[in-house]
């Protein structure tokens, strides 16, 4: 005895179910059916009386390599593109570059006044103690 789960009855699961037929299985079953009809005119011309089986296979030859033609167009389309997009920033970066660099250099020397600030009276109370401990005789 096998439990059966309750199927969705909402609208749409319904669409849902409608959408498959039409949207996947419909066009899976055409190209299936486009694929075998043009394979049977293939094989009718190419091998019924005389056919030139060399310049089917030489068509079939270019069906196989255009996509492969096509696939590498794009990637050097894209290479092409990235060569283009990094030559017109090389030319713009190294002056924001440089004054980027400009500004971290300034930043630099007012953080090292400021640490230097910060430690003065530390440094300054240390000296004192020494020389306090120095004229007293201690060590």
């Amino acid at each position: 005895m096998k439990a059966e789960l309750p199927k969705p009855e909402h609208f749409s699961y319904e669409i849902h179910r409608k959408q498959i037929g039409r949207q996947v299985i419909l066009p899976v079953i055409l190209a299936g059916v486009v694929m075998v009809a043009m394979i049977v005119l293939i094989s009718i011309a190419t091998f019924r009386d005389g056919g030139d089986v060399g310049r089917w296979a030489a068509i079939s030859t270019i069906w196989l390599v255009i996509p492969v033609i096509i696939v590498g167009l794009i990637g050097l389309a894209v290479l092409i593109g990235l060569i283009y997009v990094l030559a017109k920033l090389l030319g713009i970066l190294p002056t924001y570059t440089g004054i980027a660099q400009d500004y971290v250099y300034l930043a630099h020397s007012y953080v090292i006044k400021a640490a230097d600030m910060a430690a003065q009276p530390i440094i300054g109370l240390n000296g004192i103690i020494g020389t306090v401990k120095a004229f007293f005789g201690r060590k």
